[in-house]
């Protein structure tokens, strides 16, 4: 009777710590998922608890989990377990609530930002971390995969980095079963799948980030001679790297018009015309960010309205468009120059922009004009890091296609951005660099 009275405590002590555990790491109180990779001849397909799962995603750190719910999307990736919007616990317990699956990342070091892979020491410290975040989550029923590292291989030399992958994805596997693991490339060119290939034979699969370069993704593919499953994990409008520039060096960003055009372009061209080795893609960036303007990448604006690409996305992934359109920006001149023509203007200079809209639901649009000046070249971004949105210089709020202004006094390289509000939480955007040449 003694023995007993002393082991009710332990045991009640041990099954509050289990609950408490399930609650800390797993609200819902379910178990984890389980998630498998089969193949069927050449093909490739994914599983989730024994139902095929192709990947409808998009990259969300900051975005709306529910806006990619309502569009369609079955899954997100992050970047890292931990972001300055949410934490891992907090994005897995949010995407389970609107049954998106989640592809966690593992913040992995990279050369280029300075770290040794020579350094054993730091390399053990970083395996240890990975494991503590993977006992972390591993239970989660949202979680989908592990995404170890992001474009390692960009700007990298020492192959080091590739073991350390290797052993933290064999680590993964040891200690969790149900998932499977992946590492995110910057493109996907033979030198690099070839070496990821040989030292890192514990992948599941490989993730390839290409933007306009996707469309030579079946091309390289064919080169490497890679045949096993692949995902796209970040694509999306043509980077800044890739695209036109000005006489003084800067890149032309497309309309949000035309980058809608190039999702379903590209999406149709490469991602859904590979049925055998393609598992699916996380479409960038379900969100909002500032690289080189506050509107290149992110498919919302900074004020939250969805943009045309979110429309493709909805139809890519329901075969039907949002029951309110996004406004359609088709045509955008600065004194009858567009973007591609080197706009160049003198201080205090008269100016005049226009822009033809159209909306699919003859909303009354409203306009908004803003002048920012380019980001200073020593303060750009390098691999999609942190980079610090300049101020405004201008703005002024119409109701009209059209805007009379008076150019800035200093002379500077600007860009004068042009958004087009429906009043249903949609809007176009379009932006013109100009210089503004001293008068001396």
């Amino acid at each position: 009777m003694i023995r007993f009275i002393k082991i009710i405590p332990y045991i009640l002590l041990v099954s509050l710590f289990t609950a408490c555990s399930l609650n800390s790491a797993n609200p819902t109180g379910a178990g984890p998922a389980k998630v498998e990779l089969k193949k069927n001849g050449d093909s490739y397909q994914l599983f989730v608890d024994g139902k095929e799962f192709f990947i409808k995603g998009a990259g969300l750190e900051g975005g709306s989990i529910e806006e990619l719910a309502l569009h369609g999307g079955n899954a997100m990736r992050t970047w890292r377990t931990d972001n300055r919007f949410r934490t891992g616990q907090e994005v897995l317990d949010e995407a389970h609530k609107h049954g998106i699956m989640v592809c966690m990342g593992i913040e992995i070091a990279r050369e280029r930002h300075g770290f040794d892979y020579n350094d054993t020491a730091e390399v053990r410290k970083q395996f240890e971390y990975a494991r503590q975040e993977v006992l972390k989550y591993k239970d989660h029923p949202a979680l989908l995969a592990w995404g170890i590292g992001n474009e390692l291989n960009l700007r990298a030399t020492n192959p080091k980095v590739w073991e350390a992958v290797e052993d933290i994805s064999i680590m993964i596997h040891e200690i969790d079963p149900n998932h499977p693991t992946t590492t995110m490339l910057a493109g996907a060119h033979k030198d690099v799948v070839d070496v990821v290939v040989a030292s890192c034979p514990s992948l599941d699969f490989l993730s390839f980030q290409l933007y306009a370069d996707i469309v030579n993704l079946p091309r390289y593919l064919e080169e490497s001679g890679y045949d096993g499953a692949y995902v796209v994990s970040e694509w999306g409008a043509t980077g800044h790297w890739e695209s036109a520039r000005t006489e003084w060096g800067r890149p032309i960003e497309q309309t949000s018009h035309e980058k809608a055009i190039a999702y379903n372009q590209r999406y149709q061209k490469v991602i859904a015309s590979d049925p055998e080795q393609c598992i699916g893609s996380f479409v960038f960036l379900w969100g909002q960010k500032q690289e080189r303007t506050p509107t290149w990448y992110g498919m919302f604006l900074e004020s939250g309205e969805n943009t045309e690409s979110m429309d493709v996305m909805q139809y890519i992934w329901t075969g039907s468009w949002p029951e309110n359109r996004c406004p359609a920006l088709k045509v955008y001149h600065l004194n009858g120059h567009s973007a591609y023509e080197n706009v160049q203007l003198t201080p205090g200079e008269p100016c005049e922009a226009t822009v033809i809209v159209e909306d699919a639901d003859n909303d009354e649009l409203k306009y908004r004009w803003e002048i920012i000046p380019e980001v200073p070249e020593n303060m750009q971004s390098d691999g999609g890091d942190f980079e610090q949105r300049p101020g405004t210089v201008f703005v002024k709020e119409t109701g009209k296609e059209q805007i009379n202004f008076t150019a800035p006094e200093n002379p500077g390289q600007y860009r004068l951005f042009v958004y087009a509000f429906d009043g249903h939480n949609n809007a176009a955007t379009a932006n013109i660099p100009f210089i503004i040449q001293s008068m001396n």
